[in-house]
């Protein structure tokens, strides 16, 4: 591709913050989750973890369904945020059932 043609961006913020679309498409996604010491699998309920113990809930709906995509059953991924609750809160596991409970619908 060209300087002046360059590849459309699925990114949600790549029209105002190109640098850090960039960085999220080729180098998290890119790289750092395509490392083999871990599976896509094991990567996904890192990170659910990390973003239902931080309220992190502007990216719950995506890892949840990515965490599904990557081979996490509904079931695991419940017990893992059931399992947080007591390590991370009450709250912050009861936060995060309802967006599981709606990114289960929309996997339907």
């Amino acid at each position: 591709m060209s300087k002046e043609s360059p590849a459309p961006r699925s990114n949600p913020f790549a029209d105002i913050a190109p640098a850090l679309a960039d960085y999220t498409d080729n180098v998290l996604f890119g790289d750092v989750w395509k490392r083999t010491q871990l599976s896509p699998r094991d990567r996904s309920l890192v990170t659910v973890a990390c973003l239902v113990s931080l309220y992190r809930i502007n990216e719950m709906p995506f890892h949840f369904k990515r965490a599904l995509e990557n081979g996490m059953t509904r079931d695991e991924l419940i017990e893992a945020i059931t399992h947080l609750a007591f390590y991370a809160g009450w709250p912050a596991a009861s936060t995060a059932l309802p967006i599981a409970r709606k990114v289960f619908a929309e996997a339907i």
